[in-house]
C-alpha cells in the first residue's frame, strides 16, 4: 500500500525520473517556459523551485549544489547571472502552471509551466491594470475640470446670442420709427378733419 506517498513516480524508475526532471529543469531555465503534461509540471515545480531559491545566494557552494542537480553548465550560468537577479525580491512561487486543455492523441491534461518574472504579457496586463486604476482616480479629478470648462465655453455662446439680439433690435427700432411717423400723420390729419367739421 502507498499510504502517505505524495511523490508521483510518473511511471518511471527513480534514475529515469530524476534525469527527466533535471532535463526539464534545464529547459525551463534556458527557455523560460515549456509545454508538458500536468503531472510532470507539478513534479517539476517541486524539483526546480528549491534550485531557484538556492540561486539567490551566489556562492561557489550554491553553484556546485545546483550543478549536482542540473548537470548543465549553461543552465547554472543562466540561473545565477540573469534569473537570480529577477527573482531576488520574490519570496517564493517562482513558477506558474497554465492549463492548456487535453492532448489530442491520448487525452492527457496539458499545460505550460513558466517562470513568473519572464511572462511579458501578464506583466503588461498588470501594468495596464494599475494604470487603469490610477486613471479612474484621475477621472474624478477630470470631472471637476470639465465643469470649469463649460463656463469658458458658455461665454462665446452667450456673446453670440447678444449679437443676434442686437441684429433683431435694429429692425424693431426702425419699425418703431415707422409707427411714430404713421401716428404723427394720423394726429395731423385728425385735427384737420375736426376743424373742417367745425367750419361746416
Amino acid at each position: 500500500m502507498r499510504h502517505g506517498k505524495k511523490i508521483n513516480k510518473l511511471g518511471r524508475t527513480h534514475s529515469h525520473r530524476v534525469h527527466m526532471l533535471a532535463n526539464m529543469a534545464t529547459s525551463l531555465i534556458l527557455h523560460k517556459r515549456i509545454a508538458t503534461t500536468l503531472p510532470k509540471a507539478k513534479a517539476l515545480r517541486v524539483y526546480v523551485e528549491p534550485l531557484l531559491n538556492k540561486a539567490k545566494d551566489d556562492s561557489t557552494h550554491s553553484r556546485r549544489t545546483v550543478f549536482s542537480y542540473l548537470q548543465s553548465k549553461e543552465a547554472v550560468t543562466e540561473l545565477f547571472r540573469e534569473i537570480s537577479v529577477k527573482i531576488a525580491d520574490r519570496p517564493g512561487g517562482y513558477t506558474r502552471i497554465l492549463k492548456t486543455g487535453s492532448r489530442l492523441g491520448d487525452n492527457a491534461n496539458m499545460c505550460i509551466i513558466e517562470l513568473v518574472d519572464y511572462n511579458e504579457n501578464l506583466l503588461k496586463a498588470k501594468d495596464e491594470a494599475t494604470s487603469k486604476s490610477s486613471r479612474r482616480k484621475r477621472a474624478k479629478k477630470t470631472t471637476e475640470t470639465p465643469a470649469a470648462q463649460p463656463k469658458a465655453v458658455a461665454k462665446p455662446k452667450v456673446e453670440a446670442p447678444k449679437e443676434e439680439e442686437a441684429k433683431v433690435e435694429e429692425p424693431i427700432v426702425e419699425e418703431a420709427v415707422i409707427e411714430d411717423a404713421v401716428v404723427e400723420t394720423e394726429e395731423t390729419e385728425t385735427p384737420a378733419t375736426e376743424e373742417e367739421n367745425k367750419e361746416v
